[in-house]
């Protein structure tokens, strides 16, 4: 009797641990899944109360966007994420293999110091930096926001990926050592392909912050320079908000970080629990 009904709690546990799980799946993608439906929507259709559910599609609202000026923002948007995250890498794989597989006097000082730099509000430095950037005449120019977004998101990665270096096993590096391998030979050869998850991972994450930065976009742009986010804002206007052209513009500036992600999320996973499991 106690060892049939042993099995019903346990079933009824994990029946009421995936009921609540689908529950707060749904209550997270809800949002994204009406910012979808209002995309396709006139909007007569999106001011109606109650909100209507079953509607005629229309692709209207994405065409207005697209026609509207759109490309030029995206145009940017990649171009600052990639150059910045491309940087972010080069700058922090060699930082983070020599924090942790070759640790110096001060190792911790450097440590606390990029963890310092993240403290900082960013209100607090923007009328410094648009100062910097009007007299190096970088202001509404891509190159400052390459510059910000690499140096924003360069302590954050080298902590991730020294954690990610602090897994290499010494023996491969000693064996590689042994056999002859230099730096160079053993951070290509051997440690890259053990770490490489984790800097998927950690570029993606950069990605999505780049891509979806707005303080300093919308303070240090005006008009050759805009990114994405700074292209939402034109929606809200005096008159009120546009919401089905908003939410069409939203979902197409979602649609390239959420293909990514889809793209990339084995490797995030992978990168973001190595050293999870021993």
């Amino acid at each position: 009797m106690t060892t049939a009904v042993a099995p019903r709690k346990r079933a009824y546990g994990k029946g009421s641990l995936t009921l609540v799980t689908w529950v707060l799946a749904i209550l997270f993608v809800f949002p994204l899944l009406w910012m979808i439906l209002t995309a396709f929507k006139q909007e007569a259709d999106a001011y109606t109360d109650p909100p209507k559910l079953f509607f005629t599609p229309t692709f209207d609202q994405i065409a207005n966007v697209l026609n509207g000026g759109f490309l030029p923002y995206v145009s940017n948007s990649a171009f600052v994420t990639i150059l910045s995250t491309i940087l972010v890498l080069l700058f922090g794989v060699p930082a983070a293999y020599a924090l942790s597989l070759a640790p110096v006097k001060g190792t911790s000082n450097a440590l606390g110091f990029f963890l310092s730099t993240k403290m900082l509000p960013i209100v607090a430095a923007i009328i410094p930096l648009y100062i910097i950037s009007q007299n190096t005449e970088l202001l509404d120019t891509v190159w400052a926001l390459v510059i910000l977004y690499t140096s924003m998101n360069l302590p954050l990665a080298i902590w991730m990926m020294r954690s990610f270096f602090l897994e290499v096993p010494h023996e491969m590096i000693e064996a590689g050592r042994i056999d002859g391998a230099n730096l160079p030979t053993l951070l290509r050869k051997i440690i890259m392909p053990v770490v490489a998850p984790g800097i998927a991972a950690t570029a993606l994450i950069c990605v999505i912050f780049s891509w979806t930065e707005f303080f300093y976009a919308v303070n240090l742009t005006a008009a050759r320079a805009g990114t994405v986010p700074v292209f939402l804002v034109g929606f809200i206007t005096s008159e009120g908000l546009y919401w089905a052209q908003l939410s069409a513009a939203a979902l197409l500036a979602s649609l390239p970080v959420m293909i990514v992600g889809w793209i990339a999320q084995n490797h995030l996973v992978r990168g973001l629990s190595m050293g999870a499991v021993k």
